[in-house]
């Protein structure tokens, strides 16, 4: 490791105590400044860590494959949901569809440019906003991450179901329903698949914190976990996990990623990013919910 990559490595670990964290943001900014040397420098680095939201998307909002737009829903107790849907305009007679669940900054381009790779890819991708009962996601990060800090994830998880049911149900899609989350989103996919029963057929988590482990028995969908290799706070609860899902006798399948940072797969964070990674858990991702989703996976 180069002296460039420790003092990166250093500020990724302090930006994720600062935005999985209760600590403030001045506190957080006299810790990188005294990293990066200067207020100036700190600036820098973080900008190099932080999404970028106006960073180019994968795909395209007006690509000619498809068609998006916010779509409003009920979720659980009759809370208005909204989210952004993506639909392949060429595709089954009847698609599956995914929901993508947004990382702890709420819905984000990032997160629509997600559903559109699902779209392009022949699914339904649905990115949902959380934060959709209490307003919408605001354009100020550091309030949307204390929005989704003072969610109850109670509710949450009754809105995904209850979106998990509605896509169930929906007259263009065939039934079966898969859920894609990353970071916070990757912790509630969890939570999904331990509470949506048989109606979730597939769940895809990406550097998720996972449930305890006693909550494995309850998951019926087939599970595919990305796991970042330097992401210790994650990582610590992945075996235990793992070892439960597996004694469960869930269909579960475990990848980690040498080298990595938590958030690899978020092409909008140029030091987070890992396009090697990246392309090769999407790659699993796709095929993994052609099986489960429009295959014969069981």
């Amino acid at each position: 490791m180069t002296e460039d990559d420790g003092l990166r490595a250093r500020a990724i670990a302090l930006y994720d105590r600062f935005t999985h964290g209760s600590q403030d943001r001045r506190a957080f900014m006299a810790e990188m400044t005294r990293l990066a040397g200067s207020a100036a420098a700190a600036q820098l680095l973080i900008g190099t860590i932080a999404a970028n939201p106006a960073a180019a998307a994968v795909i395209a909002e007006d690509d000619k494959r498809l068609n998006a737009r916010m779509v409003h829903w009920k979720g659980a107790d009759g809370r208005q949901l909204f989210g952004y849907m993506a639909i392949p305009k060429k595709h089954a007679k009847k698609p599956a569809a995914v929901l993508v669940v947004h990382e702890n900054r709420g819905l984000q381009p990032y997160t629509k440019d997600v559903a559109r790779r699902l779209a392009v890819a022949g699914f339904v991708g649905l990115a949902v906003d959380f934060l959709a009962p209490e307003g919408g996601t605001p354009q100020d990060e550091d309030k949307a991450r204390a929005m989704i800090g003072a969610l109850d994830l109670g509710k949450a998880t009754a809105d995904g179901v209850a979106t998990i049911d509605w896509l169930a149900s929906h007259p263009l899609l065939n039934g079966k329903v898969g859920v894609v989350g990353f970071c916070w989103g990757g912790a509630l996919a969890n939570r999904l698949a331990v509470a949506a029963g048989p109606a979730l057929a597939a769940a895809c988590a990406y550097y998720g914190p996972p449930p305890p482990p006693a909550e494995a028995a309850k998951v019926k969908a087939a599970l595919l976990l990305h796991y970042a290799a330097t992401d210790e706070r994650v990582n610590a609860g992945a075996g235990p996990w793992v070892s439960a899902l597996q004694t469960a006798g869930v269909a579960v399948q475990r990848y980690d990623y040498p080298g990595t940072q938590h958030a690899f797969h978020n092409d909008t964070s140029a030091a987070r990013y890992d396009a090697a990674a990246a392309q090769l858990s999407w790659d699993r991702t796709i095929a993994f919910f052609e099986d489960r989703l429009r295959g014969g996976g069981k």
